[in-house]
């Protein structure tokens, strides 16, 4: 695998693993639209700190993950030894060979240039190969998205919508540009998928920093504060309960193979 962009990043890896386990076992459902079959080439793409990498070795694959986050490579290096992975860029990776099929979880959301890597994905593929992909669709965090930017707003931050990091495409959107790029969907659904988060109270607050810190980037440490109390206090009564904070998950599942 090649490393052809080494992308600079604030993952903390330490954190993902304890904190935000859900990531990965949420996603262990996905295994079963990828059914994997011993001896394929399959590809982690966005591999985190492997956990799914290596249950897709457990079914006999010949497996590797990447991820552009140096951070989270070496922790799933340390995590599964015995497995390959990679620092490599969703939208600009190569492989040894043709792959049988890519595999993606909670990730594709933060590639902004989605062409960019669906014509790469197509390109790793063999002919009749497979895509099996989760990530967040049309709607995902809507609720948090809307109070960050008024908690910004408050700060006298105009459009803080330029600050979002993310692509939660409709699977319209998604799937013309699949087709577009030389892909058979074969299956394409949207959901909703409310996912309760860690730490009790301070559940959200670790989210935003974990995943919402470019929102938080060039502000001081008492704005940052601030912005995250506005956010919970504004989310209070709608995914806040019982202790428990709940992120308001939209995603989008696909299955597509290489025509």
């Amino acid at each position: 695998m090649n490393n052809l962009i080494t992308a600079k990043n604030s993952w903390d890896a330490a954190s993902y693993q304890d904190k935000h386990s859900f990531v990965w076992q949420y996603g262990e459902d996905l295994l079963q639209l990828l059914n994997p079959q011993p001896g394929e080439f399959i590809l982690d793409l966005g591999c985190g700190t492997g956990q799914l990498t290596e249950k897709i070795a457990q079914f006999g694959a010949e497996v590797r993950g990447t991820d552009n986050s140096a951070t989270m490579i070496e922790k799933a290096r340390k995590n599964y030894p015995h497995l390959n992975f990679d620092v490599a860029d969703a939208r600009n990776f190569q492989v040894d060979k043709p792959l049988d099929a890519v595999f993606s979880n909670a990730v594709l959301h933060w590639v902004k240039e989605p062409e960019a890597a669906i014509a790469c994905i197509h390109q790793a593929l063999k002919s009749g190969g497979r895509f099996v992909a989760e990530f967040g669709g049309k709607g995902n965090i809507q609720q948090i998205l809307t109070a960050l930017y008024n908690a910004l707003e408050n700060l006298g931050i105009s459009n803080p919508q330029t600050l979002n990091p993310w692509y939660f495409p409709s699977i319209g959107e998604y799937v013309t540009i699949l087709e577009a790029q030389g892909f058979d969907v074969i299956y394409a659904a949207l959901f909703n998928r409310p996912t309760p988060l860690t730490e009790d109270k301070a559940g959200m607050a670790n989210w935003i920093w974990m995943f919402a810190d470019a929102f938080l980037v060039g502000l001081t440490s008492e704005e940052q504060t601030q912005v995250i109390c506005e956010v919970e206090n504004f989310l209070q009564g709608k995914l806040y309960h019982q202790g428990t904070w709940t992120a308001d998950y939209r995603r989008i599942r696909i299955v597509a193979n290489k025509v």
